[in-house]
């Protein structure tokens, strides 16, 4: 590939600005579809918002200058989304987001760990290509009820109609950006839906002024109140943390080859290692942690800049936010039908992404390769739409987890039962 800026170059200013920019855009649109699941009041959730926002500009800035060195967008992790939102769900009128959070900071020691010596190696053997195929199309199937009450929720049935509405319109709209668009712009898709849906649903229903009130400063605590262990939500977290180092590994490889850098081992591994000292402090916070995202060299190869350095300033772009709750506020006031149609697409890019893995190395050429594949799922949406209180409540965070029981599954069916010979991603 044919880029004007490689990684180790320093754009011109004019240039290094629209790139910034260009970056900046695309780790708000990230950040921000994954603020919703903040619980408490909303000057609580806001403050939970400048948290996320905060620590993911830091892991950008210092990913790009010491991690993996390489122009990859840092956010939220998806298959923590998972965890947490199962996790709540678990937990029922009693949520106790302490035990959440510090499985999520043990998580992060586990991965930090293991990003030293040689286990990276070790586990990739263990994640076959019909492995990670699973754990993707989980991270979306398992999404599913949320993004429902996300767009049709319960307590504003009258707005289900703009729901439905945003939905069939949004999504066609999306898919043929996608398809028409070229260059810089098209990395845009996500932040223009959010914009647009954002000025439509507010001029439909015009209540602004009063839920940005509502949003307007933030309160309460800036690091975790208590840390409380739970064994089986421990448990499903790491299991969570499986699909992330997948996902982390995965990332920063594919960018690397795509680059043809020839340290690529040793990027991964600092990259891992960050992703893992990151999740600690997440956890120490009471945050959702932070992963590196696989969408960066659709960026790169439309913009032709793979410049390291235009991340700094979006990173910094976004500390900045954080430090204005009135400007974090207008982020906070996305309404959630808005969001849950962007998460839908977002999954529906997952999914293909799953496809094309499939599809390039061949996962389902038998019949048991398709029952590895095809098993994981049925019990992911089984758990998922399981009824909790026929559940003990000590294993609720592993059996009431979907995601956690697709992972075990297709653990299980690849590694035990139909075992054989595999090649690594």
């Amino acid at each position: 590939m044919k880029l004007k800026y490689g990684i180790n170059d320093l754009p011109k200013t004019g240039d290094l600005i629209l790139y910034s920019i260009q970056w900046f855009i695309l780790s708000i649109a990230v950040v921000v579809t994954s603020i919703f699941i903040a619980t408490g009041s909303p000057a609580e959730r806001v403050l939970y918002a400048q948290k996320v926002f905060a620590l993911m500009g830091v892991a950008t800035i210092v990913q790009s200058l010491w991690g993996h060195r390489l122009p990859i967008v840092v956010g939220p992790a998806a298959v923590l989304l998972v965890g947490i939102i199962t996790a709540l769900a678990s937990q029922g009128e009693q949520i106790n987001t302490n035990k959440i959070y510090t499985a999520i900071a043990i998580g992060g020691m586990v991965i930090t760990v293991l990003s030293m010596g040689r286990w990276l190696e070790r586990l990739q053997a263990i994640f076959t290509p019909r492995t990670v195929v699973v754990i993707l199309m989980l991270i979306a199937f398992t999404l599913c009820p949320t993004i429902k009450n996300l767009i049709f929720p319960a307590t504003e049935a009258e707005r289900h109609i703009f729901g439905l509405l945003f939905t069939l319109l949004g999504i066609p709209a999306m898919a043929i950006a996608a398809a028409r668009l070229r260059g810089v712009i098209k990395s845009l898709v996500v932040p223009i839906a959010l914009f647009v849906g954002y000025v439509i649903y507010y001029a439909v229903y015009g209540d602004f002024g009063q839920v940005f009130e509502k949003y307007s400063h933030s309160e309460g605590d800036i690091f975790l109140p208590a840390i409380e262990f739970d064994g089986s939500m421990i448990i499903a977290f790491l299991l969570c943390y499986v699909a992330l180092l997948i996902n982390d590994i995965g990332s920063i490889q594919g960018l690397g080859a795509m680059l043809q850098t020839t340290d690529t081992d040793k990027r991964c591994r600092r990259g891992v290692g960050f992703t893992g000292i990151f999740n600690i402090i997440a956890g120490s916070l009471g945050i959702i942690g932070p992963v590196n995202y696989s969408m960066s060299p659709g960026v790169i190869g439309s913009s032709s800049c793979a410049s390291r350095y235009a991340l700094i300033p979006a990173g910094a772009g976004l500390i900045v936010c954080a430090l204005f709750p009135t400007l974090i506020a207008l982020f906070s006031a996305i309404p959630n039908a808005v969001i849950g149609v962007i998460l839908l697409y977002l999954m529906g890019t997952q999914l293909a992404a799953s496809f094309h893995i499939m599809a390039t190395d061949k996962s389902a050429s038998t019949f048991d390769d398709g029952l590895i594949l095809g098993l994981p799922l049925m019990v992911a949406i089984l758990f998922t739409a399981i009824p909790m209180d026929v559940i003990p409540q000590i294993i609720r965070p592993i059996m009431g987890n979907g995601f956690v029981m697709g992972v075990l599954t297709v653990m299980l069916l690849e590694h035990i039962i139909f075992k054989k010979p595999q090649h690594k991603l």
